[in-house]
C-alpha cells in the first residue's frame, strides 16, 4: 500500500527549496503526498534553527504534532544543529534527519515506511515546486563563508559551495518548458556565486545564462552582499527589462564599529555610495534591507546614528530583528550584551520610523503602471507581484481591481491609485 506523507516547511525560502527536494524524492520513491496531515502515515517537519524565535517555533510545531496517528520525522537546520540534544529531549519523534544525512534520506525514511529506496538523496532536478505553476525559487548555492559573528548559518550549513552552472541552467530551462515565468534566485550570499567554481563564474555570468531562456519573463535576486554588488551587475539590472530592479541588500547596521564587530565587510561610507550609485543607475530601483538592533556593545549613540542613516537612505522595505545570542557564534561571548527590554524598545523605534519612510516611499508610486504576475485573490480583488515586492511575504501587497476575471500567473498591468504604509492599491489597465 502506498504510504501517504504530509510535510510542514518552516523558516526561509532556502529551507522551502529543501522541502521541495524532499517532496520530489518521496514521489520518485513511490510515496503519495497529501495536504491534510490528518490523512498522513508520515508527517515530515522541516525546521529552522537560525535564531531563538525560529527555534522556538520549530520546537512548538514538533510538540504540537506528536501523536499516535502517524509517524513524525523532523529534519532541517534545527536538527543539524542540535541532533543529539533533540533526540534526548523529545524521544517521541520517530526519526530525526540532520542535513548532513540528506544524501541517504530515503534509506533512513525506509526504516519507518518499508518503501523502496531506488532514489536515495535529494536532487534539485527533481524537486516538486510548491510555489504555483508560474513562479519558482532557484537555489544556486549552499552554506556561507562570510562568518558574521552573530550568524549560525556556517555552523549549520557549512562553507559556501556554488551549485554547478550547467545544473542551474538545466533546471531553469526545464521549469521554463513547463510554463514557469518567474525565477527568484537565492542563496545565503547570492552575489558570491561562482567564486569557488572552476572555471570561475560570477552572478552576472549566471544571470546572462538565464536570460538566454526566452520563456522567462521575470528574474529576481535576493540576498545580495553589499561589497559583492559589482558595476557589471548593476548595469545588467539597469539594462535588462526581465531583470527585476529589486536590490535586497541586508546591511545589518550602519555604524562602522558595529559592522566591524559583526565581521561585516564595508563601512557606512561604502554603503552610502553603493545605494546612491544604484539609485542613479537604476532610477526605478526598489531597495530592501535587514537590520539587527541590540548587537553587543551597541550604545544609545550607535542606535541614534543608525536611525539617522535609515532616515537619510530611505529603504523601500526594511525588516529588522533583535540580536539573538546564538551559542557557537563569536558574538555569543562578546561583552556588553544589551538588555532584552532595550533591544525590544529599539526594534519598536526603528520599525516606527520605517513605517513613516515606507509611507513616504509608497506615495511615489501613485499613478505609476506596474507590470507583474497575478498571484492570488483577496475577496473581490486580486494580488499582484511586480518589481515592487518579493514573494517571501516581507514586503507589502499590491491589491487591485479588474473588470474581467483573471487567473493566477497571468501577466497584467496595474495603475497604482492609492498608497498606504505598506500596501499599494490599483486597477488593471488594458494593454495599449
Amino acid at each position: 500500500m502506498m504510504k501517504k506523507v504530509a510535510l510542514i516547511s518552516l523558516g526561509c525560502a532556502k529551507n522551502l527549496v529543501d522541502s521541495e527536494n524532499v517532496l520530489g524524492l518521496l514521489v520518485r520513491n513511490g510515496y503519495q503526498i497529501v495536504q491534510d496531515k490528518k490523512l498522513a502515515d508520515i508527517l515530515i517537519i522541516n525546521t529552522c534553527g537560525f535564531i531563538e524565535p525560529s527555534k522556538r517555533e520549530s520546537i512548538d510545531v514538533v510538540l504540537a504534532n506528536i501523536n499516535k496517528e502517524c509517524k513524525v520525522v523532523v529534519i532541517g537546520c534545527l536538527v543539524n544543529r542540535y541532533h543529539e540534544e533533540l533526540k534526548k529531549a523529545i524521544p517521541e519523534v520517530d526519526l530525526w534527519i540532520p542535513i548532513r544525512d540528506y544524501p541517504r534520506f530515503a534509506t533512513l525514511l525506509a526504516t519507518l515506511s518499508e518503501r523502496g529506496t531506488k532514489y536515495k538523496g535529494l536532487n534539485d532536478q527533481f524537486r516538486l515546486v510548491s510555489t504555483g505553476s508560474y513562479s519558482a525559487y532557484l537555489k544556486i548555492a549552499e552554506g556561507c563563508s562570510n562568518c558574521c559573528t552573530y550568524c549560525a548559518i556556517p555552523l549549520i550549513r557549512g562553507p559556501y559551495v556554488s551549485r554547478p552552472y550547467q545544473s542551474i541552467i538545466l533546471e531553469a530551462q526545464e521549469l521554463a518548458d513547463k510554463g514557469y515565468k518567474e525565477f527568484v534566485i537565492l542563496a545565503q550570499d547570492t552575489t558570491r556565486y561562482g567564486q569557488d567554481l572552476k572555471p570561475r563564474k560570477n552572478i552576472a555570468d549566471l544571470i546572462r545564462g538565464l536570460l538566454a531562456i526566452k520563456e522567462l519573463k521575470f528574474i529576481r535576486l535576493l540576498y545580495l552582499y553589499p561589497d559583492e554588488i559589482t558595476d557589471d551587475l548593476i548595469d545588467l539590472i539597469a539594462k535588462e527589462e526581465r531583470l527585476t530592479p529589486y536590490f535586497d541588500i541586508p546591511i545589518q547596521h550602519s555604524e562602522d564599529r558595529i559592522l566591524k564587530a559583526m565581521n561585516r565587510r564595508g563601512d557606512k561610507d561604502y554603503l552610502t555610495r553603493l545605494i546612491n550609485k544604484i539609485r542613479k543607475r537604476v532610477p526605478n530601483a526598489i531597495l530592501r534591507t535587514t537590520i539587527i538592533v541590540g548587537f553587543p556593545g551597541e550604545t544609545a549613540k550607535d542606535f541614534k546614528n543608525l536611525l539617522a542613516f535609515i532616515k537619510e537612505v530611505k529603504f523601500d522595505h526594511l525588516g529588522a530583528f533583535t540580536f539573538s545570542r546564538e551559542e557557537g557564534t563569536v558574538a555569543y561571548k562578546l561583552p556588553h550584551q544589551v538588555r532584552k527590554a532595550t533591544k525590544q524598545k529599539r526594534l519598536e523605534t526603528l520599525m516606527a520610523l520605517q513605517q513613516k519612510i515606507s509611507y513616504e516611499q509608497n506615495q511615489k508610486h501613485l499613478g505609476k503602471i506596474m507590470t507583474g504576475l497575478v498571484i492570488g485573490q483577496e475577496s473581490d480583488y486580486y494580488l499582484l507581484r511586480s518589481y515592487y515586492n518579493a514573494p517571501d511575504d516581507i514586503d507589502g501587497k499590491i491589491i487591485f481591481a479588474s473588470s474581467r476575471p483573471l487567473k493566477e500567473g497571468e501577466i497584467v498591468k496595474v495603475k497604482i491609485t492609492e498608497s498606504y504604509v505598506y500596501d499599494l492599491y490599483g486597477v488593471r489597465v488594458d494593454e495599449t
